[in-house]
């Protein structure tokens, strides 16, 4: 798929499923009570034991129409080339490593990395980063984005780590492209429950929907 529908249907989706668990068959079973739920964009990270491996399985299994498939917690550039080979369409990163960009850029994936302040976001930008990760975003809250957007409204940004349902609208009225979500929505896969994790994603896409509207 190109660079570009990538970034769109994120965009249009909204919310990123940040997958982590302690096998690969519970980071499949995520993975499908998200798409379930209507959360086809997919952050499968490098915490998951064997990550690579989940990545090129559920590239097999999945369409481009199904899946949008994309690679997390990715600490260097040798990391998301691995992601790349395996069938990640995009690459998030904790943290700003200029390589990684440098990287993503030479085979034209959408890169995210994680930021802090405005000179890592202006940094990340200026290397070509197409969406700035806010992380960890409970740190700042939904009014740090505004806050971005006032001297930068080009800023394309993605919060990570405290977006739950009750605030998800915050953070999109406050101008997030899209969000990154962990624990609140994945939280069912350590008791069993997958079902709750579709019908979670249910409510993030609505929420987000309605705050769009």
């Amino acid at each position: 798929m190109d660079k570009e529908q990538v970034l769109t249907r994120i965009k249009d989706v909204g919310v990123v499923a940040v997958v982590r668990a302690e096998n690969s068959d519970q980071a499949k079973r995520i993975t499908d009570a998200c798409i379930e739920g209507g959360i086809a964009a997919i952050e499968m990270t490098f915490t998951v034991p064997g990550a690579h491996k989940v990545i090129e399985e559920l590239a097999k299994t999945y369409t481009s129409d199904q899946i949008i498939l994309g690679a997390g917690t990715v600490m260097d550039p040798e990391t998301a080339r691995i992601a790349i080979l395996s069938g990640a369409e995009y690459i998030v990163s904790p943290y700003l490593n200029l390589n990684t960009i440098k990287l993503c850029n030479r085979y034209r994936l959408p890169c995210m990395p994680g930021v802090m302040s405005i000179t890592e976001a202006v940094t990340a930008m200026e290397a070509g980063a197409d969406i700035i990760k806010l992380f960890p975003g409970e740190a700042f809250g939904p009014k740090m984005i505004k806050a971005i957007k006032g001297p930068i409204p080009y800023a394309k940004i993605m919060p990570t780590g405290g977006v739950s349902v009750d605030n998800v609208d915050q953070w999109i009225k406050n101008g997030a492209s899209a969000v990154g979500v962990g624990g609140a929505l994945t939280a069912g896969a350590k008791t069993g429950d997958y079902k709750s994790i579709t019908e979670i994603g249910k409510q993030f896409i609505e929420k987000v929907k309605a705050a769009r509207a």
